[in-house]
């Protein structure tokens, strides 16, 4: 591991902790210029490509969830470790299927579900745009879905 300040790859590790997403952090210290850091490592399990609307494929990216959701949960009172173990939550869920392919729509769905628990205008900022809702008549009819499953 090369230190981030002086580049050095001359650095040992202080103290290692399980993250109960599955991650491991490392304190890590550079013998160099005895700046200290810390180190995520997590496991990297292959991945499913993603099967766009279009036929196109992709491979699975975390980030692209990662960022969708935070843009939905702008300015709501959601904290970065809900929506950190929402996209685990995903993660893991689109890995259990255990497919070599998965449909974005699929995705997409899981996403919603974990929206739809964790904050209901962050869950229709994320249906608008990926549930295509045109006009407020067809925003509406979603919000009095949402309303009616309480």
């Amino acid at each position: 591991m090369k230190c981030p300040t002086c580049g050095s790859s001359s650095t040992h590790v202080i103290d290692t902790i399980r993250e109960p997403s599955g991650g491991i952090r490392r304190r890590r210290e550079c013998k160099n210029c005895n700046r200290r850091f810390s180190t995520v490592e997590r496991v990297v399990e292959s991945t499913p490509l993603v099967v766009k609307r279009g036929g196109r494929r992709e491979a699975f990216n975390r980030d692209k969830i990662l960022e969708g959701i935070r843009i939905s949960c702008a300015k709501r009172p959601v904290s970065a470790e809900a929506i950190d173990r929402l996209v685990d939550q995903v993660e893991a869920q689109v890995v259990a299927l255990n497919k070599s392919e998965v449909a974005a729509r699929d995705i997409g769905d899981m996403v919603l579900n974990g929206l739809r628990k964790l904050d209901e205008v962050a869950y229709i900022r994320y249906a608008i745009v990926y549930l295509n809702l045109k006009d407020l008549e067809s925003v509406k009819k979603e919000i009095e879905k949402l309303l009616a499953e309480k």
